[in-house]
Order: structure tokens, then C-alpha cells, then sequence
């Protein structure tokens, strides 16, 4: 999700390299021609067609190979499977920077300024793009979307304004997957901001989320994430862990409060991160995050948004921590990137490795589908793709292939035949024995006793190479 490289470069020093790079400040297309307003009245993406489906053999770059919107699998739409969303911060304040160079996108809407009239123009842009794409669920972060003023007050009406705009542009049919707060990329978020050592900032954070919230909520979003970007710490040496958890811990239950208060019924979201920037995250990896959520009694109120690429950081597979957010009923949200194994950051990469997303799906159609949740596409184009058609481009293989997986994992689970490879695997359990271990009436004494009676234990065969072929048929 956030910590983005891009967006904190884009935010600091970097906007006159923009402006200097930038096309005329009005004009989205070379002929066009300015208004008195300094804004225009045509396309942000000429020459770009609604993005349809033709089938897997089509040789149209504009168009959906897999994903059928409409196409229903295992009893439901391909759509409400998938329930895609744009991610605001990458797809339209993405510069291409990284930590070795400067932008390499200079989108022809930019002006090179972080202005109210840029952050409409923006706005405008990215409900084009949703439009064209076909989806009709988008994500963003409050200072993504609008600049930050010099008070809060003033930072909050930059806000209203923007947020009044997608309000008239989302119209009835596109609303937000869900909202959050930036709480990272400030400096007074150095140390955190629900955790951090100084008061003043912790304030000012619940003040930020508040705001959010009550954004998230007029736009009608479906949930509202919290990814702790800096909670966490690089030394114990100066650091009480217990005090910064515990005040983590009253801040996301004052958030839940203030959920029911202002009437939002969407869930509310942690995503969890290890590293990057802080050595020590506190929400490193689902499991971590679920224990988090059972030790300060918080499983009620929230669940899990999981991004693959974080979940490789912390030594998983995106797979794994789904279904560890499933299997603990905590499973919300899935932020749909990947990352790169031989560059070692967050590279938020569209996911395009069809064996994950076939799995990342199983876990998906087992929890019965995301919803309120989805699949965001929390990632980014490529450094050195640099041209406006690649947008479009990056979300069509990404879509396509999480419904490829889709598809894949509705033939395993029709099929059955891996289904019967594990049943049989634990089919030794499958006893009246069995039965009181599952019930926990199965004490040390009367397993001894069985242990004795039936001597050595055989081991049957986990037939891992016949999952994978099993798995393979279907690819």
C-alpha cells in the first residue's frame, strides 16, 4: 500500500523537475486548446476504447483475455469474485522514481504543481480511467487525493473540496473499495504516529484518521484501512514496545468508536508489513497482526487487508498469509501486487504469475468471496514504462490474471481430485480415536496407551509431486 517510494519523492523536492518536464499545463492532448479556467473540455485518454472482453485469442492490447465480468463461476459473477479497484497513489501520483533516480513519468494533465486545481484535474482523470477500465471501485489515501495546507483546518477543506468533486464524478455506480490516511511520509510521523513517542503527534493522528473516516464514509466506501507505515522501531535501546502497542492498540479501538458514532458500515482494515521503513514493524505478517488483534480483544472490529508484495517481505508467500487471515475469519481485503525476489523492496509489481494468483483464488472462493472486500491493484508501472497507454495496459494483465486464477482454481475445486489427495492425507485421524482428539478428549494417559498397543507408527507418503501435477492440469 503505502511507504511508497514514488509518492514521497513526488511530494517533496522533486515537483519542478515535473514542471519542467511537463507538457502544456492545460492540455491533456497536444491540440487542445486552453480555457480562460486553465482547464479543457476532451479525453485524458484519447484513442483509448472501453476495455471490452474478446476471449483468450484476441490480439487486441485494449481488451480482456480472461476476464469476463459478467461470466458466472461456481454461482457467482466473475465481477463480485474479483471486485477490482484502482489504487489513486500509484496509478495517478506515480512518477516512476526510485531510490537511485529521479521521475520518468510526466503524464500530459500534470502541471508540475501539488495544487487544488491539479488535484481535480487528477480526479477527473482517474474516474476516465475507471470508466474506461470497466471496474467501478477505487482506493485512495486523503493526501494522495488533496495537498496538505499549512493548519489542519485548512488541510481538511482542501480535502471537502476534492472529495466533493468524486462525489459528483463517482455518480452511482463507483464508489471507493475503501479510504485511508497517510500517517508516513509527514515528519512528524517519524516515529510513528499512533505509536509515537510524542503526544502532540498522536493527536494529530487520530484528528487526520478522523477526517478520513468521515471522508471514506460520504463517498460510500465499503471499508477503511490502516497500514501502519512507521509503527514500529529500529532499537530497543529507547524504545517501550508495551507502551507503543497499548497506545496502538486505544487508538484503533477509539477508531472502531468513532466507526459506529458516525453510522459507517464498512469494515475496517489493518494491513500488515515487516521492514521498509522501520526495522521492527508491529504488524510484520498476518499472523503477527491476527495476534495483535485476539491480545488487545479487537477481532470483532477489524480484519485483514493482505498485500502479496508484504507478505513476501516478511518471508511467506502471498498464499500463506491469505489463508492465514482466512482460516482465522479475519480475511477483508487483498491488495493484488507481487514483488521482485532478486531486488530485495517493495516493488509493488502488477501480479501477473498466474500459478499465485490460482492459488491466492483458492483461498478466495473457500472464504465464500472478498466482499465488502477486494482486489485492489496496489501496484505500479514500471520505472521504464513511461507511455499513458501502459496504464491501461499494467491493469488489463493484472485483471486478466486473477481471473485466469480464477478460473483454474473453480476446475481444481470442481475436479476434486486435489481436494482427495489431502482428505486422504489425514485419513488416519478419520477414526473414533480421531474424533476424541478433535474434541480434546483424548488425554496423555490414553495416548500412551494406544502408543504402546499399536507399536512403531508407519508414515504414509505426502504425495507433494502429485499436487503439483495434479495442480499443473489445470494450468
Amino acid at each position: 500500500m503505502a511507504g511508497k517510494i514514488s509518492y514521497i519523492f513526488l511530494c517533496m523536492n522533486v515537483i519542478p523537475l515535473l514542471a519542467a518536464a511537463a507538457s502544456q499545463a492545460c492540455s491533456a492532448q497536444s491540440d487542445a486548446k486552453c480555457s480562460q479556467t486553465g482547464e479543457w473540455n476532451g479525453e485524458f485518454f484519447p484513442g483509448i476504447p472501453k476495455i471490452k472482453y474478446e476471449g483468450p485469442y484476441t490480439k487486441n492490447k485494449f481488451a480482456y483475455k480472461w476476464y469476463n465480468a459478467e461470466e458466472v463461476i461456481l454461482g457467482k459473477k466473475m465481477k463480485d469474485w474479483l471486485r477490482f479497484s484502482v489504487a489513486f497513489w500509484h496509478t495517478f501520483r506515480g512518477t516512476g522514481v526510485d531510490p537511485f533516480g529521479a521521475p520518468t513519468k510526466f503524464w500530459p494533465w500534470e502541471d508540475g504543481t501539488n495544487s487544488i486545481a491539479m488535484a481535480k484535474r487528477r480526479m477527473r482523470a482517474n474516474f476516465e480511467f475507471i470508466n474506461k477500465l470497466g471496474v467501478d471501485r477505487w482506493c485512495f489515501h486523503d493526501r494522495d487525493i488533496a495537498p496538505e495546507g499549512k493548519t489542519l483546518q485548512e488541510t481538511n477543506s482542501n480535502l471537502d473540496e476534492v472529495v466533493k468533486l468524486a462525489k459528483t464524478l463517482q455518480g452511482n455506480n463507483i464508489r471507493p473499495l475503501w479510504g485511508t490516511a497517510q500517517l508516513f511520509m509527514h515528519p512528524r510521523y517519524m516515529h510513528g504516529a499512533a505509536t509515537s513517542s510524542e503526544l502532540g503527534v498522536y493527536v494529530y493522528a487520530a484528528a487526520q484518521v478522523k477526517k478520513a473516516m468521515e471522508v471514506t464514509h460520504y463517498l460510500g466506501g465499503e471499508n477503511y484501512v490502516f497500514w501502519g507505515g512507521r509503527e514500529g522501531y529500529q532499537t530497543l535501546l529507547n524504545t517501550d514496545m508495551e507502551f507503543e502497542l497499548d497506545h496502538m492498540a486505544k487508538f484503533l479501538e477509539a477508531a472502531a468508536a468513532y466507526k459506529r458514532k458516525i453510522g459507517f458500515t464498512g469494515t475496517l482494515l489493518i494491513e500488515p508489513k515487516p521492514q521498509e521503513p522501520t526495522k521492527h514493524q508491529y504488524d510484520w505478517d498476518a499472523a503477527t497482526t491476527t495476534n495483535f488483534l485476539r491480545k488487545y480483544g479487537l477481532i470483532g472490529d477489524f480484519k485483514l487487508n493482505i498485500e502479496c508484495n508484504h507478505a513476501t517481505l516478511s518471508g511467506h508467500s502471498c498464499h500463506h498469509d491469505v489463508e492465514t487471515a482466512r482460516i482465522n475469519g479475519l480475511l477483508g481485503n487483498i491488495d493484488a501486487n507481487s514483488g521482485d525476489a532478486q531486488t530485495g523492496w517493495d516493488t509493488d509489481q502488477f501480479l501477473t504469475d498466474t500459478r499465485e494468483a490460482t492459488m491466492i483464488m483458492l483461498s478466495v472462493i473457500k472464504n465464500g468471496g472478498l466482499a465488502p472486500g477486494g482486489l485492489n491493484f496496489d501496484a505500479k508501472l514500471r520505472r521504464e514504462s513511461t507511455d499513458v497507454e501502459d496504464l491501461f495496459i499494467a491493469h488489463i494483465v493484472g485483471m486478466d490474471t486473477l481471473a485466469r486464477g480464477l478460473r483454474y482454481a473453480a476446475k481444481l475445486i470442481e475436479d476434486g481430485s486435489l481436494a482427495k489427495l489431502i482428505h486422504k492425507r489425514y485419513s488416519s485421524f478419520y477414526n473414533e480415536l480421531g474424533a476424541l482428539i478433535e474434541a480434546g478428549k483424548a488425554d496423555f494417559e490414553m495416548l500412551e496407551k494406544k502408543a504402546m498397543e499399536w507399536g512403531e507408527a508407519t508414515v504414509a507418503s505426502a504425495k507433494q509431486e502429485l499436487a503439483e501435477m495434479i495442480f499443473n492440469s489445470v494450468l
